[in-house]
């Protein structure tokens, strides 16, 4: 069901428009843009285009896109369709397109110069350009995932109040956010994080948004000791701080972190969870 952001009117409408006060968005190419004003702040020039050419070979993402197409498949198996709430280039999208054809594929981004390029790896998913804090849908999806995207916004609480309106009654939410405060160094001041969570405090946010959690570990577990040494040895400062050095990797140290992080899928996927790590994923259902 569809919500008009002017006035909050809930209807079953094909269109866009409003049938009560007649609100109509925008729509940019083949996307409708719910808030415009907004598209083009807090990513630097360009950068989408270079993570459209980097992310797919780069391990961190793949490792990632592995373990959300697994959850996605073993904790919602009959799930009809599937929203991505900050899509980014569609890599998500493109993984979970391959893994569960079956599913009817939508996503949003708030930079509307993202979906671009999601829409050339995800050619038949529905892409919307807006604002998380404020989704103009209502019971409309079996699932509902965010992927290193609730750290970019103060307001993590709403979002995930929105996400629990969003998603239906039988269904659920898939969420990665990066961990651990003693982490915390230049990377995540250039990508504009508010926090990095801790495990008690992103199960007590989802659960107050009114989600039953049904498995939370964290990952990237195995490479932890050489985050770490990274970031403490580190010293550069944001004048200095190339981001794309993360992702041109020499492709030997490339692949060599892949295999660990594949072997450490195999314990997630074996149910063992792991208690720290550069990140967490958790599963929850709507409750």
């Amino acid at each position: 069901m569809k919500v008009c952001l002017k006035c909050d009117e809930h209807h079953n409408s094909n269109l866009w428009a409003c049938p009560a006060c007649k609100q109509t968005p925008i729509f940019e190419g083949d996307h409708v843009c719910f808030d415009p004003d907004l598209s083009d702040t807090g990513f630097p020039q360009g950068a989408h285009d270079r993570l459209f050419h980097l992310e797919s070979n780069h391990f961190w993402f793949r490792n990632r896109n592995r373990l959300i197409t697994w959850a996605l498949q073993k904790y919602f198996p009959h799930a009809k369709n599937f929203f991505e709430l900050g899509c980014g280039t569609g890599y998500v999208l493109s993984g979970v397109s391959q893994s569960s054809p079956h599913l009817q594929l939508f996503g949003s981004e708030i930079h509307a110069q993202a979906l671009k390029y999601a829409l050339k790896r995800s050619p038949d998913a529905t892409l919307m350009q807006m604002d998380g804090r404020k989704i103009p849908f209502y019971n409309e999806f079996d699932v509902i995932g965010a992927f290193d995207v609730l750290e970019h916004i103060k307001e993590d609480d709403l979002v995930l109040a929105q996400m629990r309106k969003a998603v239906r009654n039988n269904g659920g939410i898939l969420v990665t956010v990066p961990q651990h405060e003693f982490l915390t160094s230049i990377v995540d001041e250039y990508s504009g994080h508010h926090r990095r969570y801790s495990r008690s405090l992103l199960r007590e946010k989802v659960e107050q948004a009114g989600f039953e959690i049904i498995k939370i570990t964290s990952f990237v577990s195995l490479l932890l000791p050489l985050m770490l040494a990274s970031r403490s040895l580190d010293k550069r400062s944001l004048a200095d701080y190339d981001p794309m050095s993360e992702y041109r990797l020499p492709k030997l140290l490339n692949a060599s972190l892949e295999s660990v992080l594949s072997f450490e899928h195999i314990f997630i996927k074996a149910g063992f969870d792991f208690i720290a790590g550069g990140s967490l994923i958790l599963v929850a259902r709507a409750c």
